[in-house]
């Protein structure tokens, strides 16, 4: 069978009918309800092209239908960077979190503060990190966001010693609600501590809805939390 082409996709090339729309909505609704990761407009457009004859066109307005539909739920569509999910909002975080027994660890201020500059300035080496801190930097602190997923090694700066450059991850974009680090608040460059402080404000709320999200993963891998309660555990 031949794939149906954006350019001439079946269902628009025929009469508009209601229940077909209707239909692509609750089938896109239901692919990211069942998906564990966001679902790109792509991947959507290759399980759906073949068989029900849309356009990425077609798509993204049923994605549109999709979240206007969900206006006033308690989950939403959402948009990140490597494509849309459904998610609990985060007004809903608090009883949402009710389900584990166990509560996500609170990320420590030492490591927020590394992940605020390396947003901010990557590529940025350690010892960068270290000059705008002011104090020596735990590899724990480094290990943990590696290991979380929230940043790389991007290449090595050259200079002697030729040390390590990090910058953030996809997987960052996804799981701080961003579809790209242009969405990150607007802050100057951060040189001083009280850039610094700055830079953490602006990064906490997306900070407690990752850690929210690493809370849901395995539980309710299909609708993540926008955002988590205070938790107790501290992460180095």
């Amino acid at each position: 069978m031949t794939e149906p082409t954006e350019e001439a996709p079946v269902l628009a090339q025929e009469t508009p009918d209601e229940s077909r729309y209707d239909k692509l909505e609750k089938i896109l609704e239901a692919l990211l309800l069942a998906s564990e990761q966001a679902l790109s407009l792509e991947q959507l457009y290759r399980l759906l092209a073949a068989d029900l004859g849309v356009g990425k066109k077609d798509i993204r307005e049923a994605l549109e239908r999709l979240a206007s539909s969900l206006s006033g739920r308690a989950a939403e569509l959402q948009e990140v960077a490597s494509g849309y999910r459904i998610q609990v909002r985060r007004d809903y975080a608090e009883w949402v979190s009710r389900l584990w027994q166990e509560k996500p660890p609170k990320l420590s201020r030492a490591l927020l503060e590394t992940l605020a500059l390396v947003c901010y300035r990557q590529p940025i080496t350690r010892g960068e990190i270290e000059e705008v801190r002011g104090v020596a930097l735990s590899p724990n602190i480094i290990r943990t966001l590696l290991e979380r997923g929230w940043i790389r090694e991007v290449g090595q700066k050259e200079v002697p010693g030729r040390p390590s450059l990090f910058g953030t991850t996809p997987q960052f974009l996804d799981e701080f609600n961003l579809k790209s680090l242009d969405d990150l608040p607007s802050l100057p460059e951060i040189k001083d501590p009280a850039q610094l402080e700055a830079a953490l404000l602006k990064l906490g709320a997306g900070a407690d809805a990752a850690v929210g999200a690493a809370g849901a993963e395995g539980e309710v891998a299909a609708a993540p939390v926008g955002d988590a309660a205070p938790a107790e555990a501290t992460l180095h």
